[in-house]
């Protein structure tokens, strides 16, 4: 079996991951990096033995003197997701770009044309579909243990957790703990209950409690708090009700700033038949015999990090090498950009958007 030459532009922190992802996947050689940043770019190519004559700062050089790279990861900040994905389509490579998809929703249709009109995978780093958690809940909803679900909660919710760098500046991010936290939870819901495609979208952001920078006591708090020199001018709380065409209803909270007593991170799915709530372990509520039950298991099901981005990335491989069906296409990515560009206008116009 051909062995494929990868390519990651942008080596920042979640490249990890796609970096590891290849390295540990034996149909793939980690070949080519490319970043902005050079004092970076050299450090991780040491780090992981990639020769310099195959290290760049600029992602068309790349493509055009390493014809031969075969697939490309996309793990730059957001706002260049489009641009380096619609070169390395054109280039003729296969890609996997982190979420979200782009900034906005045109972005993300341009990045599916190319793809398209090139004959090229684009897949989207939606890695909470390859969760532990995912599966118990799918394999449950396969087998139709809950009926048809109507209603939806999620909410990934920080009281002190604005990452700093890029995510609180807009120009580069696209947007705040929506465009950040919120499309995990968002997807993994869309997902689990089919991919139903969105109708109407009203929400709401506010931006009151910034990143707090002047806080003392950071401790239990997210590791990689903004600094008082980073910029933040996205929202620090976002939250929307989504309503898709087979009915389902998704109410959504994301924060990276809000005064609650600690971080919250849950999914609640309702159907007509059961529920079930993934915080992080996974119970399901439903009635038996006339009486109400709570079932919970006997091992852990809560989601574990331990080869999470592996299976993403061995999926992407076997994809691209077998022609597998992909569980996370571009198509995914645009629709769930149709919902965070209807959350956005809906909060700044303070009216429903119809999609």
């Amino acid at each position: 079996m051909k062995q494929l030459k990868a390519a990651v532009i942008g080596v920042g922190s979640i490249s990890q991951e796609h970096i590891n992802g290849y390295i540990n996947n034996p149909n793939t050689e980690l070949y080519a990096f490319c970043d902005i940043n050079e004092k970076r770019l050299y450090e991780k190519a040491e780090k992981y033995g990639v020769p310099k004559e195959r290290c760049f700062t600029d992602k068309d050089e790349m493509l055009a003197k390493l014809p031969e790279i075969d697939i490309v990861s996309i793990t730059t900040w957001n706002a260049a997701h489009a641009e380096c994905t619609i070169a390395a389509l054109n280039a003729g490579k296969d890609v996997i770009c982190e979420k979200p998809m782009a900034i906005n929703a045109e972005q993300a249709i341009a990045m599916k044309e190319a793809a398209d009109k090139n004959g090229r995978l684009l897949q989207i780093g939606f890695v909470r579909r390859y969760g532990n958690d995912c599966k118990v809940v799918k394999d449950f909803m396969d087998s139709d243990t809950f009926g048809d679900i109507y209603y939806a909660k999620a909410t990934y919710l920080r009281r002190h957790g604005n990452p700093g760098g890029w995510f609180g500046d807009k120009s580069r991010s696209g947007g705040g703990p929506l465009i950040d936290l919120g499309v995990h939870v968002i997807d993994l819901v869309r997902y689990l209950v089919g991919c139903p495609q969105p109708v109407s979208v009203y929400g709401a952001t506010f931006q009151k409690l910034f990143n707090r920078p002047n806080l003392k006591d950071k401790k239990g708090y997210y590791a990689a708090d903004a600094g008082e020199g980073d910029i933040c001018d996205v929202e620090d709380l976002a939250s929307a009700m989504i309503r898709f065409d087979n009915g389902t209803v998704l109410s959504i909270e994301a924060s990276f700033s809000l005064n609650i007593k600690k971080p919250e991170g849950n999914i609640q799915l309702f159907g007509t038949k059961a529920g079930c709530k993934l915080d992080p372990d996974v119970e399901i509520f439903t009635d038996m015999n006339g009486y109400l039950v709570n079932l919970d298991f006997d091992s852990p099901t809560g989601l574990s990090f331990d080869g999470l981005f592996q299976r993403e990335i061995d999926h992407f491989v076997d994809c691209v090498l077998n022609g597998t069906k992909c569980i996370a296409p571009a198509q995914d990515g645009v629709d769930m950009m149709r919902i965070l560009d209807a959350v956005y206008k809906s909060a700044e116009t303070g009216h429903e958007v119809i999609l």
